[in-house]
């Protein structure tokens, strides 16, 4: 029972960073209907962008409060990440925006082969996975029982609050400002939103940088964890991240978030105690998402798409 317990732990750990990423997923294809396949390179560029802040940044007398340092890279990182995606938003997408869908979909699995390369070639030994600074406190929480223990660390526990966190602010932003309005009348119908005032390629710009901002954080908040940043990260979770966006229901941020939580928790179970264990566990999380499309093919909190005249 402890096991479970702890894979279940484990779990929710793995989906608050697959649901800070899946974000990005979820509020760009509600806005233009694209499935950005270059956001979870953008989630490791901004891991790399945070280690650099750290290493080439940072005055050294800085590095040892993580109080000054990790907000610090968490904005290298984000920073990074967001000027990256305005200008792929900018030069890649928005050209694209009236063509067939087939054409912006292609063009952005070339923008993240382009981003994975550059990262490879350009940041110093980033060729294989380069050690990434724990700067959180490293703090164990144990907890007994049924006569086992269940562990989590303090930079877990940081991930699951910040993903939480997050998702509630951007939800509360879209609902509540003038902005979040107009992204939302731009999503339903964009021709009807630009008659009454909303300028569609500003709020579109706002999409990607809120969810770039996010892939930012979350590249830092793994690489705290996992105490390493590598290229490959960025489809792999990439991948998870879309997952969850379709499972929770495309275009809705707690569809995304609850996916994201969901797809954590699968792997992980999945992985522990499913035929093939950890190599097979990508195959568990497909096995669930089909059978849930199966009977609600919008995703658990998504809507029918509608068929724009």
């Amino acid at each position: 029972m402890a096991t479970l317990l702890q894979q279940l732990v484990n779990g929710l750990v793995l989906g608050g960073l697959i649901a800070l990423i899946a974000l990005g997923y979820t509020m760009v294809y509600g806005i233009i209907q694209l499935i950005n396949f270059a956001h979870g390179e953008v989630f490791m560029v901004g891991g790399f962008a945070s280690l650099a802040t750290y290493s080439y940044v940072l005055p050294d007398s800085w590095k040892s409060d993580w109080w000054v340092a990790l907000p610090l890279m968490a904005i290298g990182g984000a920073l990074v990440a967001v000027i990256l995606s305005v200008i792929v938003e900018r030069f890649a997408y928005r050209p694209l925006r009236n063509a067939p869908r087939l054409a912006p979909l292609i063009t952005a699995l070339g923008v993240s082969v382009v981003l994975k390369e550059a990262v490879r070639l350009w940041y110093p030994g980033a060729t294989a996975p380069v050690p990434f600074p724990r700067v959180f406190v490293d703090k164990q929480f144990t907890l007994e029982v049924f006569g086992g223990t269940v562990t989590i660390g303090s930079t877990a526990l940081l991930m699951i609050a910040v993903s939480i966190i997050g998702a509630i602010a951007l939800q509360t932003y879209i609902t509540k400002s003038r902005m979040g309005r107009a992204m939302r009348a731009t999503a339903q119908d964009p021709d009807t939103a630009r008659l009454m005032g909303v300028n569609p390629n500003r709020t579109i710009v706002l999409t990607f940088v809120i969810g770039a901002a996010l892939a930012g954080i979350a590249g830092v908040l793994y690489g705290i964890q996992i105490t390493n940043v590598d290229t490959e990260v960025g489809f792999l979770y990439g991948i998870f991240a879309f997952t969850a966006a379709v499972l929770g229901g495309v275009g809705s941020i707690k569809g995304a978030v609850i996916g994201g939580f969901a797809i954590g928790i699968v792997k992980t179970l999945s992985g522990q105690y499913m035929w093939g264990g950890t190599q097979y566990d990508l195959v568990w999380i497909f096995v669930i998402l089909i059978a849930v499309l199966v009977f609600r093919p919008q995703g658990l909190f998504g809507e029918p798409e509608r068929v724009r005249a």
